[in-house]
């Protein structure tokens, strides 16, 4: 039942609610301290609470989104390896392997990674790895077939540590899926990569109240061609 848990932290308690996404004749059941779906939300979240509820355990509409495009590719995820950056409450991951894929969520946040370990047991899915790292530490040598990430784009100085993984840690032939609210910072790591000749696609997803839906992006990345010159 919403609200019958709590998170506790070096910052105080906080209570988890439930989100319960239903796709395709399932449903998924995501624990989170506070839902930031649209933009009135956002703005009371990075003014009030930013700094006393642990952002990563929030839900945020670019993770909803992203599951759904998860749940839409899973024909084409199902037995590949998945590697979900910043993965916080842990939705897309859940989904992606509720559908069959091998999936490894990294967050460096412990709170998030105890919230998304929960979420996944909650979800009867232990296939899970999960790994509490720091992108500017990155040591991940395996490739992977899909990298996923929901709203990660937003901080410009993580931008050379996301081109490293990028680079590093997608199998060739693999794809990127991010899911973002069309930053300006996010959509200037897009533009910076596909001009170095990576190939970006896009679907587009509204998020939210009927009345105030949030448009988000879900940015398919493709490395260039071997050979192609940018």
């Amino acid at each position: 039942m919403p609200g019958a848990e709590v998170l506790h932290t070096s910052v105080g308690d906080f209570p988890l609610h439930e989100y319960r996404l239903g796709l395709g004749g399932r449903e998924w059941r995501i624990l989170h301290t506070e839902s930031v779906l649209s933009r009135d939300d956002e703005a009371h979240f990075l003014l009030e609470l930013k700094d006393r509820l642990p952002y990563g355990v929030v839900l945020w509409p670019a993770a909803i989104a992203l599951a759904h495009e998860v749940a839409a590719r899973a024909d084409e995820l199902r037995g590949k390896q998945v590697l979900e950056l910043g993965a916080g409450t842990g939705l897309p991951g859940i989904v992606a392997a509720s559908l069959g894929a091998r999936v490894v969520q990294t967050d460096r946040q412990e709170v998030a990674m105890a919230v998304c370990r929960r979420n996944g047991e909650r979800n009867g899915v232990d296939s899970i790895e999960h790994r509490l790292v720091d992108w500017t530490e990155w040591d991940d040598l395996r490739r992977y077939d899909c990298i996923i990430g929901s709203d990660i784009l937003y901080g410009e100085s993580v931008h050379p540590h996301l081109r490293r993984i990028f680079q590093g840690s997608l199998a060739p032939g693999g794809r990127i899926l991010l899911s973002d609210p069309f930053r300006a910072t996010s959509l200037k790591l897009l533009e910076a990569l596909e001009a170095e000749g990576w190939k970006i696609g896009l679907s587009k997803w509204s998020v939210g109240e009927e009345e105030t839906p949030r448009p988000i992006g879900v940015f398919e990345v493709q490395s260039p061609d071997p050979g192609e010159a940018p």
